[in-house]
């Protein structure tokens, strides 16, 4: 693979500076990832999506090589609707006032999110190996507290997670990233060295206080927009294998939260844009187009 991608990179001003790699030509399209991953995550989809789109593949506030505000009390800093204006700040300094946009795990909520707040601005969205926040913790049962343990373990407080994590970074991206792959393409050595040089002490701190959000203020966010249904068109991609392919009905679950939703399983666990990007570039081709 190439780090970076073969694309143009640029460090926008956004809440924060958002660095990202734009390339190709068409319609504009947003992909941002997950956790633990950077926009490296997308190394073997964007550039099948630049033959038709303008791909931005960003790096959320927090991780990659984008700015890495350090957390207060409430960490406001990184609610998702935080995250989601500075992507919406992105593309508009790039000169995209209206895009698609495409996010997994931790990135799709971030995606969520900012259909929410900025419908003006999102034109499609499609969500990766996720169900809505609010409806996870709502239904959180044995088999969550053990499959998705690491939700808990994050937003513990008192620095307890940066302290266990940052004695051996590395250790934890591979641990978590590997207990969660089941076939398909293997991880790239370059993309997974990628990911370890980016965890670094900043981003740790960031990413515990990306969950403590979720726990609280992007709760409260989502509670008040509760009964609200995303006016955009919504493509919901899970894994066969992933968790959330085995423990939800994952369109029913969009279904309470979009008026329109379409979707299915891909032949892999959490990281489908790692684990099947052939399949996931044309999903995202077709629903973009």
């Amino acid at each position: 693979m190439s780090v970076p991608l073969p694309f143009r990179y640029r460090t926008v001003e956004a809440g924060v500076p958002i660095r990202c790699a734009v390339g190709g030509e068409g319609p504009p399209v947003l992909l941002l990832h997950g956790y633990p991953q950077t926009h490296v995550i997308w190394h073997a989809v964007a550039p099948l999506l630049a033959e038709r789109f303008t791909v931005v593949a960003a790096d959320l506030r927090g991780y990659g090589d984008s700015g890495k505000p350090a957390p207060t009390n409430g960490d406001t800093e990184y609610a998702k609707r935080t995250m989601a204006a500075d992507q919406v700040d992105v593309m508009a300094e790039l000169g995209f006032d209206r895009f698609a946009v495409a996010g997994h795990d931790r990135g799709g909520r971030v995606a969520h999110r900012m259909a929410l707040d900025r419908p003006d601005a999102v034109r499609a969205l499609a969500v990766l190996d996720i169900v809505p926040t609010r409806h996870a913790f709502a239904c959180a049962d044995r088999d969550f507290a053990t499959g998705y343990w690491h939700w808990f373990f994050l937003t513990a407080g008192h620095g307890i997670p940066e302290r266990m994590i940052g004695a051996d970074p590395e250790f934890w991206i591979r641990a978590r990233m590997t207990s969660r792959h089941a076939g398909g393409t293997p991880f790239d050595p370059a993309a997974m060295a990628e990911y370890v040089r980016c965890f670094d002490e900043a981003s740790i701190a960031a990413s515990c206080a990306d969950y403590r959000a979720a726990a609280t203020i992007d709760l409260e966010h989502d509670e008040a927009d509760a009964g609200r249904l995303l006016e955009v068109p919504v493509r919901a991609l899970w894994g066969e294998r992933s968790f959330v392919g085995r423990n939800y009905d994952v369109l029913d679950v969009w279904r309470g939260y979009a008026a329109d939703v379409t979707g299915r399983a891909l032949p892999s666990d959490h990281y489908l844009p790692e684990e099947a990007p052939a399949e996931v570039a044309a999903e995202l081709t077709r629903f973009f187009g």
